[in-house]
């Protein structure tokens, strides 16, 4: 682990969460241009998160999982081909963009094979306690 960039400058960190604030804003507005239903919004806005049960399976197929729920690669990828065969669809790529936007906002980034706390916006829950105990 001592390869592993395990910090980041605040000022960095904060910027890359507004990022996520952001994309959050950006996906919501354009839900509701696009006339999405809120019933299904909140249906699905936590469906990227049963990503985390591959952590069941241990940190290399869990951190395999959640990265691929929360990159922006599945929704946009959805997105394309949604607007290519039914349109309507287009409003679940957006669900997913904003789940994703909070999840960077509260700074859930992707994540590390060393574990769960391990993530590109730096350490989160007891990584950060093992780190600051050097363990």
């Amino acid at each position: 682990m001592s390869t592993m960039q395990i910090t980041m400058p605040a000022g960095l960190r904060r910027t890359l969460r507004l990022e996520g604030v952001l994309e959050l804003a950006l996906a919501v507005v354009l839900y509701a241009h696009l006339g999405g239903s809120w019933p299904a919004f909140g249906l699905f806005f936590l469906a990227p998160d049963l990503a985390l049960a591959a952590y069941l399976a241990g940190p290399r197929a869990g951190s395999i999982a959640y990265n691929a729920a929360h990159s922006y690669v599945g929704p946009v990828l959805f997105a394309l081909a949604a607007v290519a065969v039914a349109p309507a669809l287009a409003t679940y790529a957006l669900i997913w963009c904003a789940h994703i936007g909070f999840d960077r906002a509260l700074g859930y980034g992707l994540k590390s094979r060393a574990g769960f706390g391990y993530t590109h916006l730096g350490l989160i829950g007891r990584a950060t306690e093992r780190h600051a105990s050097g363990r």
